[in-house]
């Protein structure tokens, strides 16, 4: 939520909420007179009391004095009447000018605002009096409404500046359906950036559930999201529980699929590892039968038949992309029977790896079919791709990248795997337990510590085999 409410104030002293109680007090007028009594005479020299043109206006604020309009600002219980003066309102904006000039003027003395609250109404009257800014988060939405209703561009840019200040990602979707719904395309994309940065926690928060179908496809459609897409699958179908509850629907997986409509296509699966594909959407009941059979196939099969769902990956990443390489020799005949080669390693610092670096044929230009993986905790995929690479023969590393940036936190053991078909390859030797990358713009150090695996691998250990390089961002 917003915190605590803010004033950005003019030269003008505090007059107006004082004059909503006590309208009209100054030098030469006794106190105590009440809303709606007769105005004091002109004997009383009020005048004299402000020392400028913008005190004596603020001093007018709200105030029966000189007043030839009144507005009627609400409904029901809360509504009230407030006093004002059509010449101030029509300088400070367009829209009373031809409320009170124009050819269609109206010459009522009351004129009534049923779609406008009065809180909102009275910090647009303070500012046209005043230039005083006077919003919290309670009423910076409604003031910002009352502002575009009125064309009065300086208050909305207030409202805008005030709410941009308060952005966090705890309110970034709740804000970015504001900004849609008022056309502030500025606060749009700076909510836009906040989430992009921080959707983990965007999507966890009260207000997610809240935001209109397309706010969420606005949101889906973006290809700098920072998060894993099991995650944001997750927060999807939490959006679409609420929505059936805000339909009146039974929370069924026909309903959310219903209640989701377009925005079930701009969920990536195929950027999905299988393992969570099959845990998660494939028994969600949202998708079709025909559209998980066709994705677990888009999953085991080469070539990949073509699906409905993009899998361009989320370009979430900043920063600078850095390698490290474990092997400090190079040497020949490495042979391949279907088994995976494996290497366990921890980090010291959060980086986000992108791809492998392998080696290839020994036997001049050759193209392998690999798929290659990071295993946190020797059970849990976390990142995977089946993919292919062309060599030339040469000893030099090739890339092989995931789908998607796979997230590594420090003092965690994950396993890297490459599985691949083809002829023997060059390997590497004389293997380092720990490699240090040291980032030449910051100084900042990064330490890989690696440990062998136990069982079946290939073959490929600290000191010896597959898997020479890592490529990640910081």
């Amino acid at each position: 939520m917003l915190e605590e409410e803010e004033e950005v104030a003019g030269a003008a002293p505090r007059s107006g909420a004082r004059a909503a109680v006590e309208p009209g007090v100054g030098a030469g007028r006794a106190p105590g007179s009440g809303l709606g009594q007769a105005a004091p005479s002109p004997l009383c020299n009020w005048q004299a009391a402000q020392c400028s043109v913008r005190e004596r206006f603020a001093f007018l604020f709200n105030n029966e004095l000189l007043s030839d309009v009144h507005f009627a600002v609400g409904k029901g219980p809360g509504a009230q009447r407030l006093p004002a003066h059509r010449f101030v309102l029509a300088v400070g904006s367009a829209v009373f000018d031809a409320m009170f000039n124009g050819g269609m003027a109206t010459s009522s003395a009351e004129v009534e605002l049923p779609d406008v609250e009065p809180a909102a109404f009275l910090a647009l009257l303070r500012f046209l009096y005043s230039d005083e800014v006077q919003i919290g988060p309670e009423t910076v939405m409604t003031t910002l409404y009352t502002a575009k209703k009125y064309a009065v561009p300086a208050l909305e840019a207030h409202c805008v500046e005030f709410l941009t200040k308060h952005l966090r990602a705890d309110n970034a979707f709740m804000l970015l359906t504001q900004a849609r719904l008022f056309d502030e395309p500025q606060l749009a994309n700076l909510c836009l950036d906040t989430i992009d940065r921080n959707i983990t926690d965007a999507i966890t928060a009260e207000g997610f559930t809240d935001v209109d179908l397309d706010t969420l496809c606005a949101v889906l459609e973006r290809d700098t999201l920072s998060i894993r897409e099991i995650r944001l699958f997750a927060g999807v179908v939490r959006w679409a529980e609420a929505e059936c509850q805000r339909q009146r629907l039974p929370p069924t997986p026909r309903n959310k699929q219903k209640v989701l409509g377009k925005a079930v296509g701009l969920v990536r699966f195929p950027l999905m590892t299988i393992e969570e594909f099959a845990a998660g959407p494939a028994q969600s009941g949202i998708l079709s039968d025909r559209e998980v059979v066709n994705l677990f196939l888009h999953f085991t099969l080469n070539p990949k038949p073509r699906v409905e769902y993009i899998d361009r990956p989320r370009s979430c990443l900043r920063g600078k992309e850095c390698s490290i390489n474990r092997f400090q020799q190079v040497e020949c005949r490495w042979g391949y029977s279907g088994t995976s080669d494996k290497i366990r390693f921890s980090v010291t610092r959060r980086v986000s790896i992108i791809g492998f670096g392998l080696y290839g044929s020994i036997h001049g230009p050759t193209d392998y079919q690999v798929n290659v993986q990071i295993i946190e905790n020797d059970n849990a995929t976390i990142g995977q791709n089946d993919t292919g690479f062309c060599c030339d023969g040469s000893a030099n590393t090739f890339r092989v990248m995931f789908k998607e940036p796979v997230e590594i936190l420090p003092n965690i053991v994950y396993t890297a795997c490459a599985t691949l078909k083809g002829p023997d390859s060059h390997y590497g030797t004389k293997g380092l337990r720990k490699v240090l990358y040291e980032s030449p713009s910051t100084g900042i150090n990064t330490s890989f510590v690696f440990f062998n695996v136990l069982g079946n691998n290939n073959g490929t250990s600290v000191e010896d085999g597959q898997i020479p390089e890592i490529i990640f961002y910081t």
